[in-house]
């Protein structure tokens, strides 16, 4: 009888867990890390302040948290189906495009969460920061071994920089996020989309695998 009820309450506070950063990491993507407080999230959701103050030691504890749920969330929709696909140009492309279609999804409320974030925190130090270079240093990690990989497939030019082609299209995709996010408007992700398949284009071995527009 006391594992049951132990185990009932480890649940119910997983749930309680969970239900806190889904709020986070939406309020964060809009109101960035800053605009996070326990009470207001216990205010909001209805839950008890102590039982919220006991999942989330600190400002900083539930900031990570919020981080690291939103991670979990990238790698959902943005890596995970182009890891699905075989290495190649169109998995680079799917990276692409599927980060577009991520942003303008608004799978968080304020557009890319790590973009919105990043810049909150970019000139300061400590570990919030630490946590957000780092998730940005992975991802371009990722981008650059797509890259790599079609390469090595034979689809992109071996001689191809590219180091200087993941800098070019993470700049696309993030500009896009911007624009959208700024004024409102969506056309943005279909300029980013020409652009980035342009590019593409330009260092692909047989461009006809490419969409044609």
């Amino acid at each position: 009888m006391a594992e049951t009820h132990t185990d009932g309450r480890i649940a119910r506070g997983n749930q309680t867990r969970q239900l806190v950063l889904k709020r986070a990491v939406e309020i964060a993507s809009v109101e960035g890390l800053e605009g996070l407080s326990l009470g207001r999230l216990s205010t909001e959701l209805k839950l008890s302040k102590s039982g919220v103050f006991a999942l989330f030691g600190s400002k900083e504890d539930l900031q990570l948290a919020t981080v690291r749920a939103a991670i979990k969330v990238y790698l959902e929709h943005v890596v995970q189906p182009a890891r699905d696909l075989p290495p190649g140009l169109d998995r680079l492309w799917q990276v692409c495009t599927g980060w577009l279609d991520y942003s303008r999804r608004r799978v968080f409320p304020g557009g890319c969460f790590f973009y919105s974030v990043t810049a909150e925190y970019d000139a300061r130090e400590g570990k919030v920061h630490d946590t957000l270079a780092s998730a940005r240093a992975n991802w371009f990690t990722f981008v650059e071994q797509t890259v790599r990989e079609a390469q090595q497939s034979g689809e992109v030019e071996e001689g191809a920089d590219a180091a200087q082609l993941t800098f070019e299209l993470v700049a696309l995709m993030e500009m896009a996020n911007a624009e959208s996010v700024l004024h409102n408007e969506f056309t943005c992700y279909d300029k980013a989309s020409k652009g980035i398949l342009n590019r593409l284009r330009v260092v692909a071995t047989d461009a006809s695998v490419l969409p044609a527009s």
